[in-house]
């Protein structure tokens, strides 16, 4: 068997801790772990280290937590410990050229998207929102652009009428973790076709926001159902509901019964388990929710949300606002 390669790996959140996962389980060792500094988080604002952190700390790995990797000393140090690759995962920081070289068989990033689609921040929740029927990871050559070195490897994933955010995060994190390891494995075997990215269909995922987390109901009820479950769990699609805000988590365009059209966001009469709400620049559309929360309740099916307090949401009630109405 081939000699094991020595990893430098380089990431923060949660994505990036499964890709570790794998790596630990692997016959590849890692030499040393790179991470974002401990953020404020949380109500009090306490430093918090990352969830890369934490695990490496769990498998006593050396790590380091520098706020850049142009400075000359930190660059040294990451030379010193004579990696054959460097793995990068939702790391945050920009990898210098310095950097990308020196590792002996540069540096791989995994990304949650099948590139040249979605590159960029959030190509996770992009590609629900957009309606896409599949996702998947890239294993990808870093080169000094934004997403656009040579592939190396891609592994693919059903979107479904159901998939949300969340759900589609942890089945990429997963596959990522899967992908990198047999990317290593095939690379100390002595190589891995690379493939340059096409540039028909390259599309850029752009961060999440949470103002865009309101839903205009003047727009498709299929546009707002993608929505609603590409931005579950984060930010979480809402509207206002008097002065308080309506949280709204899965939901599905559906047929219109042949009721007359409504101003948009007006609730319609109740399914026993789903709101109904017009939506569409003339309100001929249905948009239907299954799963929502009520201002200081807890996320609910609608079914249990409506024998509780059906009260706060009665057929007739208008939702939010539209653009048209605020322009």
């Amino acid at each position: 068997m081939s000699r094991p390669l020595r990893v430098i790996f380089s990431g923060t959140p949660d994505f990036a801790a499964a890709s570790l996962t794998a790596l630990l389980a692997s016959r590849h060792p890692i030499v040393a772990v790179y991470t974002q500094p401990d953020r404020p988080a949380g109500r009090g604002r306490k430093l918090t280290a990352s969830p890369v952190k934490r695990l490496a700390l769990e498998h006593d790995l050396p790590v380091r937590q520098p706020e850049t990797l142009k400075a000359p000393d930190v660059q040294a140090e990451l030379d010193a410990f004579e990696a054959d690759i460097m793995v990068v995962v939702a790391y945050g920081l920009i990898l210098p050229r310095a950097v990308l070289d020196t590792p002996r068989l540069g540096c791989l990033n995994v990304h949650a998207s099948l590139l040249p689609r979605w590159r960029g921040a959030a190509p996770i929740q992009r590609a629900i929102e957009a309606g896409d029927d599949e996702s998947g990871v890239t294993i990808m050559q870093m080169d000094e652009g934004l997403d656009t070195g040579d592939m190396l490897l891609t592994r693919r994933t059903p979107i479904t009428a159901t998939t949300t955010g969340g759900e589609l995060h942890d089945t990429l994190a997963a596959l990522g973790g899967e992908a990198i390891v047999e990317a290593l494995d095939a690379l100390a075997e002595g190589g891995l076709p690379a493939t340059p990215q096409p540039e028909a269909g390259v599309t850029y995922a752009a961060k999440l926001s949470k103002a865009e987390a309101e839903l205009d109901f003047a727009r498709p009820a299929a546009e707002l159902a993608a929505r609603i479950r590409a931005f579950n769990p984060w930010p979480v699609a809402w509207c206002p509901l008097g002065t308080e805000r309506l949280r709204l988590l899965m939901a599905e365009a559906a047929a219109a019964s042949g009721e007359a059209p409504r101003p948009p966001g007006t609730l319609l009469e109740h399914d026993t388990d789903a709101l109904r709400i017009a939506c569409g620049e003339h309100g001929h559309e249905v948009l239907r929710v299954s799963r929502a929360q009520l201002p200081g309740g807890k996320p609910l099916a609608v079914r249990d949300l409506l024998n509780a307090r059906g009260d706060r949401l009665p057929p007739g009630l208008r939702l939010g606002h539209t653009r048209k109405e605020t322009s």
